[in-house]
């Protein structure tokens, strides 16, 4: 299983919100390449970078803190937040991103969405499954859609989709656990070549394993590593174990 940190950017800062609420906002760092860096030296191979001014705004805004994190560092970078057009994956690709993930996109413009999977492949487009009582949530969980996680899920499989990220937002920067639940669901009703990541909620290192057990293919950890519950030296031994 893949362990993926998780850097939040808000004014070019490193922060973490609770349940997507910006009202939440925590300043972790001023500076995400020097945490970028700290993740590297831990034997990190991978990350997902989220422009939350971008889920905001509605188009890529902390593009520069990509190519900054892309160009510094071996990171393999998923990059996500406010993607809406052919011009803003464009950027976020130029810009060093191995993929993309797209969330209110998928909901709101399945053709372009649908496009992006065709043009660019199902190895560099990631769907955004976020979701509260199991309905996906839109505009940065600003918004909640009527779309069901499930058959939203299975959907876009029939269209080549392979990765998912899918984060209970109820869980998201509560440090209570993760929905396992919700994941063994997921993957019970989902097409056997589905690479579900979660995220949300993780507070133990305990629950990594459990994560994995389910059939995680990937698992995000944001929180849990800023308010020092999961070790950088934790993962490493992890990932090194594996």
């Amino acid at each position: 299983m893949r362990i993926i940190p998780a850097i939040d950017i808000i004014e070019g800062k490193c922060v973490r919100l609770s349940k997507g609420d910006y009202d939440t906002k925590k300043i972790y760092n001023e500076n995400p390449l020097e945490v970028a860096m700290e993740f590297q030296d831990h034997g990190i191979q991978y990350l997902h970078l989220v422009d939350l001014d971008g889920a905001k705004s509605k188009h890529i805004v902390n593009h520069k803190v990509l190519e900054q994190i892309a160009s510094r560092t071996n990171l393999k970078i998923d990059f996500g937040g406010g993607l809406k057009t052919d011009e803003d994956l464009r950027i976020a690709f130029e810009s060093g991103a191995e993929q993309i993930t797209g969330g209110s996109i998928a909901v709101k413009d399945r053709n372009i969405f649908k496009g992006w999977i065709k043009t660019y492949g199902t190895d560099k487009i990631i769907l955004g499954a976020d979701a509260l009582e199991e309905k996906v949530a839109i505009s940065g969980w600003q918004e909640e859609s009527k779309e069901e996680l499930i058959p939203f899920i299975q959907d876009y499989q029939q269209h080549g989709i392979q990765y998912v990220i899918c984060t209970d937002i109820s869980k998201d920067g509560m440090l209570q656990g993760p929905s396992f639940d919700l994941y063994k669901k997921i993957i019970a009703n989902a097409d056997p070549s589905l690479k579900l990541i979660a995220s949300g909620g993780i507070s133990t290192f305990d629950e990594l394993p459990k994560l994995k057990e389910i059939g995680c293919e990937g698992t995000i950890i944001g929180k849990a590593i800023y308010e020092n519950k999961i070790s950088l030296k934790q993962l490493e031994n992890y990932m090194l174990s594996q």
